[in-house]
């Protein structure tokens, strides 16, 4: 043993010599359960404040506050093709060899050009891919499947073969519809919602603040990448590693520097990072030899003090877990692999749950398709597609929304492929889902079926609760066909049973049961100041517009609750308009409001978006099926529960909908 520096007596350093040979146990050592258990209790594992940040800064936040869409996406029908708009009535009789004729008329349709003129019978207007469907037509015919020809009345084009109403059309709002919520508080932004919050024409969004995590690094024999290494000093690389993963996992890193093994100088260091950072993160200097005071400034920095000391991990035994009022320090062990092991099982989880962001789960997961995917023969094919609990497994659900639709990429987890040999997939199989982004896991509840605010409403509050809800909308029959399949938890329906007269109960399949949700006037919408709706109850009305040659409806399509309820106001007719068949309210109206159909059948609060005149028809149950035999899952149950509670009534009533009082 060398003897005593110079500077220092040789009584002075035999003291010291003492104190470096009697090791500082660890205060207790826990198992890992325990220690997680300690330091959730002491520290909230909770989104912190949002703010409100311009759509170009949003770049991997999460968003803090459910967002609706201001405006329909699209915002009018548009052409899905280049081509011509025609009504498809006037196409039936073509065949090969027997064209029909269509006179142009005298407008050309191209992206942003508002119509002038109605698509009379015999006639087709030449419009491009997005361009506005003009009064009157109801499909696009493809310009690949016309010939030109210049008649004796002027420019027109022949068809060889019938078109079919909707054809290569694409409705107001079948994207995203006015006030219907396009995005949850969780979210975490990816470039696919950016652009559908632009597509909505939204430039600021308000997002969960990152929490500032505060790294340091302590140590006599650490170095600075960069600097020269002295002998018996290390560069720094936990430091790195720290701040890296920090970014990595939502945060916010503040360099700190290296601090020396100095017990004043760390504890200064450490009272300024508790001021600036909602975290602290140190690595370094939590063992229980010569040189690591971390753990001494701890228990004296503030209660709590030290949480933890000493886990039960392998490697990883030294972290030191403490807390000051809320904010956490944790002590890292100072090895890189040790410091890693043990900060992505306790930090990264605060982290993330700081930032708002869901915990780390793996790129890829397997999974089975419900139902048979059909695919191209010779294309290799990428399916997007959602991720829902079935059994012990997964579902993979294929998206029904097409190519153009912001909402199918927003609302997958991940895509499978289908093999260029193969002309599909059949119910059953197993496919690897590769994921749309770190973090994203299935949903706690997938609820299919018809859209309403009101469920919109319920969803946003049992996200209160914890529970992460996604919502397909494919239709009241399209919900209960999924339900029966397996691939959901609920489905949201309003269907009226002519037979009965009761809604939705008589369409329950065995081993089914039907939570009561709450009721919704639909009518009829048209604009106001109509003369032919002045003094008239729906019911005289429809059946004189029935007659009217001049009068254009706007329908809805099979399948859907209001579609039955259109063909009992009918009563057989088909009027100018019948084929014209949209998924949703919000399109009705706004082929209405827009002036492209005359009347449609919507529910009220849709009408008094689009400030529509209404008349109402009847008072619709829209109710959620289940079943039964998973009632008492989690997610259900809470969902159930919510559903029957006085506030959730209370909150539907606020948005217009009616309900028993208590539900």
């Amino acid at each position: 043993m060398s003897d005593a520096p110079q500077s220092e007596t040789r009584a002075a350093f035999l003291e010291r010599l003492s104190q470096v040979a009697r090791q500082e146990q660890f205060l207790s050592v826990l198992s890992r359960e325990e220690a997680v258990a300690r330091f959730r209790a002491a520290v909230p594992h909770a989104a912190l404040p949002a703010e409100r940040v311009p759509l170009a800064e949003a770049l991997g936040r999460v968003l803090a506050e459910d967002v609706a869409s201001p405006i329909d996406v699209p915002p009018f029908d548009r052409s899905l093709v280049d081509g011509f708009a025609v009504r498809a009535a006037d196409t039936e009789a073509a065949r090969d060899g027997s064209p029909v004729r269509l006179r142009l008329n005298a407008e050309i349709l191209a992206c942003g050009t508002a119509p002038n003129l109605a698509v009379a019978a015999g006639t087709a207007t030449p419009i491009a891919t997005g361009g506005v469907i003009p009064r009157g037509a109801d499909a696009i015919l493809m310009v690949e499947t016309t010939e030109f020809v210049e008649a004796a009345d002027g420019p027109s084009i022949e068809i060889a073969r019938a078109s079919a109403p909707g054809q290569f059309v694409g409705y107001a709002g079948a994207d995203m519809a006015l006030g219907e919520t396009v995005l949850r508080r969780g979210v975490s932004m990816t470039a696919r919602e950016i652009g559908m919050l632009a597509a909505c024409g939204l430039d600021r969004v308000p997002v969960v603040r990152r929490p500032r995590v505060a790294v340091l690094s302590t140590g006599d024999e650490l170095v600075a990448p960069g600097e020269p290494l002295r002998p018996a000093a290390i560069y720094d690389s936990n430091g790195a590693i720290v701040a890296a993963s920090v970014t990595e996992n939502g945060g916010l890193p503040m360099a700190g520097g290296i601090v020396p093994d100095d017990e004043a100088q760390l504890a200064d260091a450490i009272r300024r990072s508790l001021d600036e950072a909602d975290l602290v993160v140190l690595s370094g200097g939590t063992s229980k030899g010569a040189g690591d005071v971390s753990h001494r400034i701890l228990s004296r920095l503030g209660e709590p003090g030290i949480l933890v000391h000493g886990v039960a991990l392998k490697p990883g035994k030294p972290l030191c877990l403490a807390a000051i009022g809320t904010k956490a320090i944790v002590v890292l062990p100072g090895f890189p692999t040790s410091a890693m092991f043990t900060f992505h099982e306790f930090v990264v989880p605060l982290v993330r749950a700081l930032a708002g962001l869901a915990p780390r789960e793996e790129a890829s997961v397997s999974a089975r398709v419900p139902q048979r995917v059909p695919s191209e023969l010779g294309r290799m094919e990428f399916v997007m597609a959602s991720l829902a609990r079935a059994g012990d497994g997964l579902v993979a659900l294929p998206l029904p929304k097409g190519s153009g639709s912001v909402t199918a990429f927003s609302q997958a987890d991940g895509f499978f492929p289908v093999a260029a040999n193969r002309a599909g997939l059949e119910s059953g199989e197993a496919v690897t889902v590769t994921r749309l982004g770190a973090g994203v896991k299935p949903p706690d509840l997938t609820i299919v079926g018809s859209h309403c605010l009101g469920l919109d409403r319920v969803v946003g509050l049992l996200a209160e609760r914890g529970y992460r809800a996604r919502t397909i909308w494919v239709g009241s029959a399209g919900g209960l066909a999924a339900l029966k399949r397996g691939e959901c938890d609920l489905a949201a329906l309003h269907l009226l049973d002519p037979a009965s007269g009761r809604y939705n109960a008589p369409f329950l399949a065995p081993g089914m049961s039907l939570a009561p949700g709450w009721r919704r006037m639909q009518g009829v919408l048209f604009r106001e100041g109509d003369p032919r709706f002045a003094g008239l109850s729906a019911e005289v009305a429809v059946a004189a517009l029935a007659e009217d040659a001049d009068a254009v409806m706007v329908n809805r399509n099979t399948g859907s609750g209001t579609r039955l309820l259109i063909d009992g106001l009918l009563k057989g007719a088909r009027p100018a308009g019948y084929w014209n068949q949209p998924r949703s309210h919000n399109a009705v109206a706004a082929a209405v409001a827009q002036g492209r159909a005359d009347w449609g059948v919507a529910i009220e609060g849709v009408a008094r978006a689009y400030g529509l005149g209404f008349r109402p028809v009847t008072e619709e149950h829209y109710d959620l099926a289940y079943r039964t035999d998973r009632a008492a899952e989690p997610a259900l149950a809470a969902f159930l529960a919510l559903l029957a509670e006085p506030e959730t009534g209370a909150a539907l009533r606020d948005l217009g909908f009616a309900t028993d009082g208590s539900a």
